[in-house]
């Protein structure tokens, strides 16, 4: 009997999970979770962050680094790029049986401090490819408005993009429109468009943190609270319908491309008051993925219910959004906060991560 991962997978859905560490790669969790029917992973600065700066994991092969380079952000790209070697080796099998597009795909992400300078993150994303040299490596770069050219140049050199941070229903269109201007280019090229894919990783949780959060400043609506990021998510499913569609898409797809399906992120409940696992069963459809935090992979095996959700209601959905602008809560303005507040997270994150390894490297070349 397959377990609840293994379901969403015959509704056409990759369970993928939020999380690496070394010990967590290395020592059997990670291809027990394989073997449970995870079927992809996705990193980022706050996970790597907590890694490396605590415990010793990593200690010996910082002390070999820091003989050819002390620069904090290079020795943390050669401790990551070997951990990440080894998810997408653990992955390879999975990657190979999806047709080597669907699946097994391991995520690193661009320096977040780039977000506003497309070309920098370009050329940051072209490296990050050449030093993991895997093939089933997604380079992520943030889908904001500076990101979107990034996005472009990085598909149009036959670069595979997870592209994150994603809230707002715009700019998710915004960012498979890139994906397709990187694809012609790459095809008109005459590169192989079978090599190159792309996800779009639309947040969820804090999309509902944000929007309840305003809710409380205005008094009253307790019934739109926790409802707004499950029907921006089945809109967001609906674009991606609509622009992988039609004769320029299919000229596409029988040249080899591949659709930028809709990773559904940051799908851990944050407020105690709702299901654990609501941003998992309440968006499962066909061609999605869904990331998820270790927790919330456990408790989804535990007590998931598994069937197909992402495209009910639809008209339901579209009158949240109405109820909300009725409420007095502008819509635009929320996604643009997360979209703000986002970047610099991650950029905070990731700065962090950084003063932890230099402390780390102190730590090691005083002892």
């Amino acid at each position: 009997m397959s377990n609840p991962l293994q379901q969403l997978a015959e509704h056409g859905q990759s369970p993928w999970i939020d999380f690496i560490t070394r010990d967590f790669v290395r020592q059997g969790e990670l291809a027990s979770l394989i073997a449970q029917g995870v079927a992809g992973l996705t990193s980022n600065p706050t996970i790597f962050e907590g890694a490396i700066s605590k415990g010793e994991a990593y200690d010996d092969q910082m002390r070999e680094v820091l003989r050819t380079t002390s620069d904090p952000r290079e020795v943390f790209l050669e401790l990551a790029r070997e951990d990440i070697r080894d998810a997408c080796d653990l992955f390879r099998p999975v990657f190979d049986a999806s047709g080597a597009i669907r699946d097994g795909w391991v995520s690193l992400e661009v320096d977040p401090d780039l977000a506003g300078d497309a070309e920098a993150t370009a050329r940051e994303a072209q490296r990050l490819h050449a030093i993991v040299e895997r093939a089933n490596l997604f380079v992520k770069i943030p889908g904001t408005e500076q990101g979107l050219r990034a996005i472009e140049e990085t598909i149009a050199a036959g670069i595979p993009v997870n592209v994150t941070l994603l809230f707002s229903l715009e700019r998710h269109r915004q960012a498979a429109e890139a994906y397709l201007r990187g694809l012609r280019r790459f095809r008109d090229a005459g590169g192989d468009l079978a090599t190159v894919a792309s996800v779009a990783s639309f947040f969820v949780s804090r999309v509902d943190t944000e929007a309840d959060r305003r809710l409380d400043e205005i008094g009253g609506h307790d019934e739109l609270k926790g409802t707004l990021a499950i029907a921006n998510a089945k809109l967001a499913y609906q674009t991606y319908k609509d622009v992988f569609a039609g004769e320029e898409w299919e000229q596409l797809r029988a040249a080899g491309a591949s659709p930028q399906r809709c990773l559904w992120a940051s799908t851990s409940t944050k407020n105690p008051d709702y299901r654990d696992v609501i941003y998992v069963e309440e968006l499962i459809g066909p061609d999605t993925v869904n990331t998820m935090p270790p927790a919330t992979v456990s408790a989804f095996l535990d007590h998931g219910r598994v069937e197909r959700t992402l495209d009910r209601d639809l008209d339901g959905a579209k009158r949240t959004l109405d109820a909300f602008a009725a409420a007095g809560i502008d819509y635009d303005d929320v996604v643009e906060v997360l979209e703000r507040e986002g970047v610099e997270k991650f950029a905070t994150s990731f700065r962090e991560l950084i003063d932890g390894v230099a402390a780390k490297r102190e730590a090691l070349v005083t002892a």
